[in-house]
């Protein structure tokens, strides 16, 4: 892997496959996953001509992991430092779980000139389920906003179980071997503000094309999160993966890149 410090000394790491002079593909990872979990789709999207980078934000990976002040805007700053330090434009951004927000996180700061597309990758925008917004995280609304996630991200009982998934859970032990899954308080700090954020009004104001993926069989919330998603971009789509996990890309990956690849041509 590749480093690139931030501007704040913290060590940021990234991979580099395909061709130099493709579109930009850069993918981010969701809550703790290392860059390594797309594992699945590197290769394929190189092989279709793209400049592929897998990326380790903070606390993700090889690169540093800062005990503290890891927040939705840090982690959109690491983004930014990374597409300014290997000079990338016309991005298509993928982001999966807590990747996929951060992306939100990015244009509220930085807006999309270097952006030509987005991917999100099993993640509604909005996990705090309201009377207007009922595609949130199973079991998560008003009445416990400030404790659902004071200790850990909490089983919810949906999705298909452990003993069912068979290769789909191989494969998702493979992608994220020698992940740490005990959450410290820095870490747990960033999930509750990840949690608490609703990033529905910068979708509207969105003017790329947004694709959001869902898995049918997701543990973390309802599938038609990327509908009511894509509703609000003004160039929105959505496909939900039968058979599939929150890990999406990772539980299907040939299902997914081929959506994904579809969706990179149309840009």
């Amino acid at each position: 892997m590749a480093a690139i410090t931030a501007d704040d000394g913290v060590r940021l790491e990234y991979t580099r496959a395909g061709d130099s002079s493709g579109r930009p593909v850069v993918l981010l990872a969701g809550f703790k996953a290392p860059a390594t979990s797309w594992r699945y789709q590197v290769q394929p999207v190189a092989q279709d001509g793209y400049a592929v980078f897998s990326v380790d934000l903070r606390g993700h990976g090889n690169a540093d992991h800062p005990k503290s002040g890891v927040t939705m805007e840090r982690r959109s700053q690491d983004v930014a430092q990374v597409l300014e330090a290997l000079k990338l434009t016309d991005v298509l951004l993928v982001g999966g779980s807590m990747g996929g927000n951060t992306i939100w996180s990015y244009l509220t700061q930085f807006g999309a000139d270097r952006i030509a597309g987005i991917v999100i990758v099993d993640q509604t925008p909005k996990m705090l389920n309201t009377a207007d917004w009922p595609h949130g995280y199973y079991g998560f609304d008003e009445s416990n906003v400030d404790t659902y996630f004071a200790e850990g991200i909490p089983a919810t009982g949906h999705g298909t179980p452990i003993w069912k998934r068979g290769r789909r859970m191989l494969r998702l032990l493979k992608a994220m071997k020698g992940v740490d899954h005990h959450l410290s308080r820095g870490e747990l700090a960033l999930l509750n503000d990840h949690a608490k954020a609703d990033w529905r009004p910068v979708i509207e104001g969105a003017d790329v094309p947004v694709l959001f993926v869902a898995g049918a069989e997701s543990e973390h919330w309802p599938a038609s999160h990327a509908a009511a998603s894509a509703g609000l971009a003004p160039i929105g789509s959505s496909t939900v993966i039968p058979n599939d996990g929150h890990a999406a890309n990772i539980e299907q990956p040939e299902a997914f890149n081929q959506i994904l690849l579809e969706f990179a041509a149309s840009l």
